[in-house]
């Protein structure tokens, strides 16, 4: 089953420093058909404009992933880690017993992430911050994990994240395909970041998302120049 769901569809808010759209209920948006995908809880798709950003504040007990699409994020944390993430680069903040961070876009233009939040499978872990950077090339011969806490990954050099999933990302040619297996067990949702795709004969143009569960595989093709993202979890 392919859950499409399109841009104009979601959820969302303009704060004016902020626009953000929710793919999943969030904040003020409230859709008892979209609360969850599995373990996968959030996704948002935010713009935040030069300058501005998210100022300290707390959270616990989440597996909270950042792709960044188009500019730069610069995160800062009471535990004293801080970074700077670029377009196409991905940061991972496991929360666990708790954390307080910033997350500041100090370029001088808007720049563009993927908030994830996937509910961990363990309670009350340590707390941990990590960024990598994903060479394009990475991601042109199928996906390439970013991040995951997946046992078959375990000793890659995937970000390490608290629960049994991953977040992947791939680019592909305008006609390119690739096929994607999936455990019966598995849930799966993934958002075209640039371009347009169909998934398993599903059309889904930029920035649109797709739930997905109950396909052994999956087939993407691209319809023009595409770059994906793709969370793999439990179904639950």
């Amino acid at each position: 089953m392919i859950d499409v769901r399109p841009f104009a569809s979601l959820g969302g808010a303009n704060h004016g420093w902020l626009k953000a759209k929710h793919h999943f209920s969030f904040a003020n948006y409230h859709d008892e058909r979209r609360m969850s995908w599995g373990r996968l809880r959030v996704w948002n798709d935010d713009e935040i404009a030069a300058g501005t950003g998210f100022d300290a504040h707390p959270h616990r007990d989440m597996e909270i992933i950042t792709y960044v699409r188009e500019g730069a994020i610069t995160h800062r944390d009471n535990l004293g880690n801080e970074g700077r993430t670029e377009a196409g680069d991905v940061q991972i903040m496991s929360a666990g017993t708790g954390v307080v961070h910033a997350e500041y876009n100090l370029e001088p233009e808007t720049t563009k992430i993927f908030q994830i939040w996937i509910m961990p499978d363990v309670r009350g872990a340590k707390p941990n911050w990590g960024a990598k950077a994903f060479p394009k090339a990475s991601k042109e011969t199928g996906f390439a994990v970013l991040a995951s806490g997946r046992p078959g990954d375990a000793g890659s050099d995937a970000l390490p994240i608290n629960v049994n999933g991953a977040v992947l990302a791939t680019t592909l040619a305008k006609g390119q395909s690739l096929t994607q297996r999936l455990g019966a067990d598995r849930a799966a949702y993934l958002v075209v970041a640039k371009g347009a795709a169909t998934v398993n004969g599903a059309a889904l143009g930029e920035r649109d998302g797709a739930g997905i569960v109950d396909e052994a595989t999956i087939t993407i093709t691209a319809e023009e120049d595409a770059e994906l993202v793709m969370v793999e979890v439990a179904k639950e």
